[in-house]
């Protein structure tokens, strides 16, 4: 049987004779079902329409992203960090080409996601690179639309997945949201944001419970975010989408002014 894939969104459903009735990721408020409604497809027609493309985003840091461009046109980043490679967030589509130039850069010891927008085909991916584990936070359990048996759940506010490399959960977007912090990165630290921080074309980020909807976050739960982040250091962070802006430096302080400027407005001050 089929596992269709939710072609607004991107995530893999369990196999089935007929696809969903429809998709609890976007018809949950902070995503969106698309004005033409719902519809699906599968790995395999997926991979005779599109096709993905891999490129520099940084020292250690390739981007893959699919084109042309799928589900809310996510990427994914393979971080080539010297404790061994991390696949951080997941793009639905994963064919040969992609599985074979990944494992010329030395395979991946670990799959880590942001959130549920990025859960797509975890599991394909996981499979087709050695069954490594993927790391979910346990707040966002509910969201696994196709149980996979190399998720593993961590659960408090930081994961160690690596010497140097430690996940954090910050909330907001999602209650699990969580973006990787590589220590040693350049000698700099780097934080990879997924859309948890949404770096935006100012050379900062920005915050929302749902990005199309237009949904804000809480002064409150902006504050707590940064508190959780408060205690690593890094200079760059890198977020969900290509040509919206990054930060290739300074990162700590612009995500210090951008906590501060956002409390402002939302404050009304």
């Amino acid at each position: 049987m089929p596992a269709f894939i939710c072609t607004a969104c991107g995530t893999q459903y369990s196999p089935s004779e007929v696809p969903p009735a429809a998709c609890p990721i976007c018809t949950e408020e902070r995503q969106f079902i698309p004005a033409a409604g719902q519809s699906w497809t599968t790995l395999e027609g997926l991979r005779k329409s599109h096709s993905n493309k891999i490129r520099r985003l940084a020292a250690g840091l390739t981007i893959i992203e699919t084109t042309p461009a799928f589900g809310i046109g996510q990427r994914a980043i393979l971080a080539r960090t010297p404790a061994g490679n991390v696949l951080w967030d997941c793009i639905a589509l994963v064919d040969d080409a992609t599985v074979d130039l990944i494992n010329g850069l030395g395979g991946i010891k670990a799959i880590a996601i942001s959130h549920p927008h990025y859960y797509t085909t975890m599991g394909e991916w996981s499979r087709a690179l050695g069954g490594v584990p993927i790391y979910l936070h346990a707040a966002d359990r509910q969201w696994v639309m196709r149980a996979e048996p190399a998720v593993e759940f961590w659960e408090g506010d930081t994961k160690p997945i690596g010497p140097g490399l430690t996940l954090i959960c910050l909330g907001g977007h999602f209650d699990g949201g969580t973006v990787l912090h590589w220590a040693e990165w350049e000698g700099r630290g780097v934080i990879l944001s997924g859309d948890i921080l949404q770096v935006v074309p100012s050379g900062h980020v920005s915050f929302m419970w749902s990005y199309p909807n237009l949904i804000p976050l809480s002064a409150a739960t902006v504050a707590r975010m940064a508190d959780i982040l408060e205690p690593f250091a890094f200079d760059a962070v890198y977020g969900a989408f290509s040509g919206r802006g990054q930060i290739d430096a300074n990162g700590k302080q612009a995500v210090a002014t951008s906590v501060k400027r956002y409390i402002a407005r939302i404050n009304g001050s």
